[in-house]
């Protein structure tokens, strides 16, 4: 009988490492969704199968220790091997490229840099550091530095990374997508800080477009478009600020705003030189704050930063990042809080930003009619989008928890608000219940205000909104009569003083009586917001003229009228904020080309007095403003003000007394006619024995003609104005007093 033969194991054949066609076509396309599960090392039957897709090189090596492997040449830029390993091992790559050698980490061995959280945040639309998490960031991953990039694409077919590191060719660097979220991402070892990038996306149609990095945290100097991987050194200094900056409500507190236009207030200055003077100056006039536009990157100089591509970039014509950081740091330590100008209600569309990013509507809403902003030529953001949501309130965030900033002044808040707005009908659809309101915006806005405040103790958020929309400063969680809740901002511009008030200056006196109501009728709503008293860039540019050239009369009366202009505004309700140029009664109108007309107060020019002399009153006004808790410690509480006499048209004279928290008067009275008025009856409380006069925009000093004042003034038992009191003063022609118990 035949003996038995033991069966023999066959062996497990060997297969071929090389790329499967399909794969490898879809990596010349740009359209491979997850190239790190076919390139890089893999376990294999017969061992390890190493992938390699490196465009134009001319051989590629694996490096084990001591063991070198030299890889197949599968042609148009693959390469390909089988290692006899059981496991798969760390590795290096030498990659020939015309007779040079260079040695490298493989990005295809990595593991994804996001982790779980991350995405669940991701795609709830909830990531409140989303800066974090997507752009470029330097990072050590298994041991190995480099740069993780990400982006949020998910309407690409694929995205790929190109720099100077690939020489702009992207193709051998597609990103993996990470699961739904629709985020793509590549960790690309080597890849350091200061390095240019840009990331293509394959769009729907099979095009591609090489697109800025959405989350990119400094860019190229306009007009060049790259975004830069960066570092942050900077170490802040401002600990004892930061520290006590939630000590007082921001509506409770003196708060007066420079604003500048950071590249001309002095043309040709970076960020760190204006950190030597901006911060000086703006102390020694005594401003509480600065309000900086632009600080986010645009293209258009000329859109003064309002057409915004870099949100998370602060622009780079006058800096760094870092160097941004020094400018808020400086003027932190001089004590000085910082506002900045954000613009999360559009965007323009250059082919670069942010425009069908990935091929179709993105960060745009999908309804043409929608997405269209019908003033500016920009599109408007999709507000019901959760990702886009999270892209600006994270946005939002960043500015605040990275850079310090103190405020965010939101522009065009308007224009988020209404589904009409600039429409004319037939344009728009109506909300879901038939109303104009966006509710989509609504929302955007009440969540981006309750996170700010829950995240950023201290930090104030204003809203430039020009309508009568139902409580802009209210608490999120209070509805008011609209059946809305408030949208959650902190303070609100006061469109309707500024374009009343400036109305009512630009007319000459003898009209003045039968425009009275256009200065007294900001009383009437005064308290329905926390309002702030807006003298800006809009309204001293495009043939509106400078502040003082909209007052009627020559020069000295313009002047004059500006001061006692400015003195009613620093103590009528509300805070201020006045722009730069103004202070010194510039008569030119701001341009961005040359900024403020700082030659006038050059001592060898003839006027030079009369514009310092305004000055002079600006530093005056503020120092006895932070002086005075009467014009800020109750500005959003009717037991804060009283009109002493608030229908004297025809005397063209406005007086009214401010109180603080303790009942402590401020008096101001302010005659806007040309003649001075002596002996004028003034009804005051019977409680204070004698007013003294602590501010006079008629002295000689400011430029005025120097009307003798009052000094110390002893009320009269002779009741007038219904009080049971009065005085009598000598009122300056166009000028306002102030008066406070002596």
């Amino acid at each position: 009988m035949p003996k038995a033969r033991t069966p023999e194991v066959p062996a497990v054949p060997a297969v071929s490492p090389a790329l499967d066609p399909a794969d490898r076509e879809r990596l010349l396309a740009g359209t491979h969704h997850d190239p790190h599960t076919v390139l890089g090392a893999h376990p294999v039957p017969g061992g390890v199968a190493v992938r390699v897709f490196r465009p134009h090189a001319e051989a590629v090596t694996v490096v084990l220790e001591d063991v070198r492997a030299e890889l197949r040449d599968d042609g148009e830029g693959f390469f390909s091997g089988l290692l006899p390993l059981t496991e798969v091992p760390a590795y290096r790559l030498l990659v020939s490229y015309d007779g040079t050698v260079h040695e490298t980490e493989d990005p295809y061995r990595f593991l994804p840099t996001l982790g779980e959280l991350d995405l669940h945040l991701l795609g709830e639309g909830r990531h409140e550091e989303l800066w974090q998490a997507l752009g470029s960031r330097v990072l050590t991953q298994q041991g190995v530095t480099g740069t993780r990039f990400a982006v949020w694409a998910p309407n690409a077919l694929g995205v790929r990374v190109a720099g100077g590191f690939d020489f702009w060719d992207a193709t051998g660097f597609p990103m993996r997508s990470l699961g739904s979220t629709g985020v793509w991402e590549l960790f690309v070892p080597g890849v350091g800080e200061g390095e240019l990038y840009k990331f293509e996306i394959t769009r729907p149609d099979g095009s591609r477009t090489l697109r800025a990095d959405p989350m990119a945290r400094r860019t190229e100097v306009p007009p060049a478009t790259s975004s830069i991987v960066d570092v942050s050194r900077h170490e802040w200094g401002d600990a004892e600020w930061m520290a006590h900056r939630a000590d007082r409500p921001v509506h409770e507190a003196p708060f007066s705003v420079y604003e500048v236009h950071l590249p001309s207030w002095r043309p040709g200055l970076t960020y760190r030189q204006l950190a030597e003077q901006l911060p000086a100056y703006v102390g020694d006039l005594g401003f509480t704050h600065v309000e900086l536009m632009p600080v986010a990157e645009h293209p258009f100089g000329g859109s003064w930063g309002y057409q915004v591509t870099g949100f998370y970039a602060p622009t780079a014509r006058l800096g760094t990042p870092d160097d941004f950081k020094y400018l808020v740091d400086k003027l932190h330590q001089a004590g000085i809080g910082v506002l900045m100008d954000w613009v999360p209600a559009h965007f323009p569309r250059d082919e670069w930003a942010l425009a069908e990013f990935d091929g179709r509507p993105l960060y745009e809403h999908g309804d043409p009619l929608r997405a269209a902003h019908p003033d500016w030529g920009t599109l408007e953001f999709d507000f019901g989008r959760r990702e886009v949501r999270n892209f600006l309130v994270a946005n939002a965030v960043y500015w605040c928890e990275e850079f310090h900033i103190d405020g965010l002044r939101v522009d065009a808040v308007a224009s988020m608000l209404y589904l009409d707005y600039s429409r004319e009908a037939g344009q728009w659809t109506p909300n879901e219940f038939g109303g104009r309101e966006n509710l989509d915006a609504v929302a955007f806005l009440q969540e981006m205000n309750a996170t700010v405040y829950r995240r950023c103790p201290g930090v104030v958020t204003i809203a430039e909104e020009s309508t009568a929309w139902d409580g802009v400063t209210r608490p999120t969680h209070h509805k008011g009569p609209s059946g809305f809740g408030g949208l959650g901002f902190g303070l609100k511009w006061n469109m309707g003083w500024m374009h009343d008030s400036l109305a009512y200056m630009s007319h000459e006196p003898v009209h003045r009586k039968y425009h009275h109501h256009e200065m007294t009728f900001s009383m009437v709503y005064a308290y329905s917001e926390n309002y702030v008293l807006p003298i800006s860039h809009d309204e001293v540019v495009h043939g509106k003229r400078s502040l003082v050239s909209k007052m009627p009369g020559d020069w000295w009366q313009q002047r004059a009228n500006l001061r006692a202009y400015l003195a009613f505004m620093w103590a009528h309700p509300g805070k201020q904020l006045l722009f730069m140029g103004q202070e010194f009664a510039q008569g030119a109108e701001w341009s961005e080309a040359h900024g403020p007309d700082w030659w006038v107060l050059d001592p060898a020019y003839g006027a030079e007095s009369e514009h310092r002399g305004v000055r002079e009153l600006v530093r005056d006004l503020n120092t006895a403003y932070r002086a005075t808790p009467a014009l800020w410690e109750r500005d959003t509480d009717p037991a804060g003000f009283e009109w002493i006499v608030g229908d004297a048209a025809e005397d063209n004279v406005f007086a009214f007394l401010r109180r603080d928290a303790e009942g402590g008067p401020l008096l101001c009275v302010t005659n806007l006619s040309p003649l001075a008025r002596h002996d004028y009856r003034l009804g005051v409380p019977d409680d204070v024995p004698a007013w003294h006069e602590t501010l006079n925009t008629d002295l000689a000093r400011y430029g005025g003609g120097d009307v003798a004042g009052q000094g110390t003034v002893k009320p009269e038992p002779q009741p007038w104005h219904g009080r049971p009191a009065s005085i009598r003063l000598t009122l300056p022609p166009l000028a306002t007093v102030w008066l406070r118990p002596a």
